[in-house]
This record gives structure tokens, C-alpha cells and sequence, in this order.
């Protein structure tokens, strides 16, 4: 299966600067800590593209056109189809007194904002600084060494290769997303790492419209993209545990009252049946006791009338 424009795929990519072999750029960690340009900051390993959409520089999106997925290529790129020629216009002094009042040191090599633009600080002298806003690689022929590591078919995957792309966090696992395709409308619940985000709100914004930009504009049938948030309640691991030790201690007592009950319901047999043996004993000495009464009481009777 050959690369055509408007293909989602996994980019490998390592940019040199062809005159003297400095690498700037590359997808491999192992080497950007040999180059010495490891960043904390980049997530590294293969990058989603969509061939077309210039996401990479149009003479790599060019020379991947017919390449096959595994396919490595090296793709020379002058400086008209890279970040251009160099403008002696975007060349600025700027007085020494302008960084004073923002309370900064210039130090040449010192990257600064201003407008809008980027700019480096080269070189300071008489009290007046100059200041380069031409892009750090303009004028240079550079060298990509690519790959293609993988052309990707699944509509789900290719829609998290874009919230990979266009949202970028080490901290979200992009398996974590939810993806809905209905009819013509693709619904995005993302992971929820993302509502913990310290990103401007804009610019979590634009990362959703490009996302969704790419999607609409690169996938057949699908000409909306929804992006939504749920928050939801949760029991807490301690409520829980309290729930069960209720529980817990419930059956306990239940079973400590059952113990309680027919312990009492046998002591209450007990005297029962005691006293209804003390009542046969008083009943039996009455019944003995009647019969003497009797005899006695006639005995004396006959005494009397003999007298």
C-alpha cells in the first residue's frame, strides 16, 4: 500500500542542516541526547501527519507521496521550500534602554518576544542591540532522514493520531479517549487528564478546531466534530471502606444480640422449668400433708366424746 496525499500516517524524521551536519530537529530521543538538544518538555517517538494538510514541510510531504508503510527515505530541502531566505529587513537594533525599562539583561544568543515575533539576540554593541527576527533555519538547506512507520486505516485511530497531533500532553493516554462516529458527526470525550490542564483556554480552543478541521477536511461523510465534557460523581475509596465496615460492625452486633437472646431464652426455660418443679414439690407435700390432718383431727373428736 503506497503513501497518497490525504493518507494519516506515523512519521519518523531527524533534520540536519546539510552544510555542516548540526541536527535541530528529530523524533528519536536516543538521538537528541547523543546531539545534545534532548528536551524535556517534547514528547518523542513517531509523529501522526495527514499528507496534504501541512503539517511537515511541503517538500517531505511531497517526497512521501508513493513511499510504502516501513519505507525510509532521505529528502533535501532548499531554503524556498523550507523557512526561506533570509530578510535583512527582520534585522532590528533596538536601544539598550528599551530592555532596561522591561528590566532585561540582553545576552547575545537570548531568544525575545516582540510583536508577536520571535526574535535572537546577536550581537550588542554601543548601546544599541540587534536583534535577528528571520526563523532560526532561514537561508539554510536542510536534510530530513524519514520513515514511514505506519499508514493508518482505522477511523477511530485516526482520530486520536489528530488529538495526538494537535494536543500533545505526556500525561494523557490517547486510548483513554472516547470516539463516536454517527451519521455525518464525530463525538470526542476526551481523557480526563485533559480537565486538569493548565493550557490558556484559547488555546485549548484552537487545538479543538484544528483537531476538528483536520477531521472533517480529510475524512469522507463527517462534516462535524463534538467535543464533550463530563463530570460525574464519584463515591470516594473511603466512603466505601466506611460502608463496609458498617456493614461490618452490623452483622457483628446482630450476631452478638442473637447470641444475647438465646442465651436469656435458655436461662428463661431454665427458671420455667424450675419453678415448675418447685410447684409439683409444694403440690405433692399439700396432697401427703392433707390425709395426717384428718386423722388427727378425728382422733381428738373420739378423745372428746369418751370424756
Amino acid at each position: 500500500m503506497s503513501v497518497k496525499k490525504g493518507d494519516f500516517l506515523k512519521l519518523e524524521y531527524t533534520g540536519r542542516i546539510q552544510e555542516t551536519g548540526e541536527v535541530f530537529d528529530t523524533t528519536d530521543e536516543k538521538v537528541a541526547e547523543e546531539e545534545g538538544i534532548l528536551s524535556e518538555n517534547k514528547t518523542y517517538g513517531a509523529i501522526p501527519i495527514i499528507v496534504g494538510a501541512g503539517h511537515v514541510l511541503k517538500g517531505i510531504e511531497d517526497a512521501l507521496v508513493d513511499m510504502g508503510e516501513g519505507d525510509e527515505n532521505t529528502v533535501e530541502i532548499p531554503p524556498q521550500e523550507g523557512f526561506g531566505e533570509r530578510d535583512p529587513k527582520l534585522m532590528q537594533l533596538v536601544p539598550m534602554s528599551e530592555f532596561r525599562k522591561q528590566g532585561i539583561k540582553p545576552q547575545v544568543g537570548m531568544s525575545i518576544s516582540s510583536e508577536g515575533g520571535t526574535g535572537i539576540i546577536r550581537s550588542i554593541s554601543g548601546g544599541r542591540v540587534r536583534v535577528d527576527f528571520n526563523h532560526e533555519l532561514a537561508g539554510k538547506n536542510l536534510q530530513y532522514q524519514i520513515k514511514v512507520q505506519k499508514i493508518i486505516d482505522d477511523d477511530e485511530e485516526k482520530i486520536r493520531s489528530m488529538i495526538d497531533l494537535h494536543y500533545p500532553n505526556p500525561s494523557i493516554d490517547s486510548s483513554n479517549h472516547q470516539v463516536k462516529i454517527e451519521e455525518g458527526k464525530v463525538v470526542i470525550q476526551m481523557d480526563e487528564m485533559t480537565k486538569f490542564d493548565k493550557k490558556p483556554y484559547m488555546d485549548i480552543t484552537f487545538a479543538r478546531f484544528r483537531i476538528s478541521r483536520d477531521i472533517w477536511e480529510n475524512m469522507e461523510n463527517v462534516d462535524k466534530v463534538e467535543f464533550v465534557d463530563v463530570f460525574e460523581k464519584k463515591v470516594k475509596e473511603e466512603d466505601e471502606k466506611t460502608a463496609k465496615d458498617s456493614e461490618t460492625v452490623a452483622e457483628e452486633v446482630t450476631e452478638e444480640k442473637s447470641e444475647e437472646l438465646t442465651k436469656k431464652s435458655a436461662e428463661d426455660t431454665a427458671d420455667i422449668a424450675e419453678e415448675s418443679e418447685t410447684d409439683e414439690t409444694q403440690n405433692t407435700t399439700t396432697e401427703n400433708t392433707e390425709p395426717i390432718a384428718e386423722e388427727v383431727l378425728e382422733e381428738r373428736i373420739e378423745q372428746k366424746e369418751e370424756n
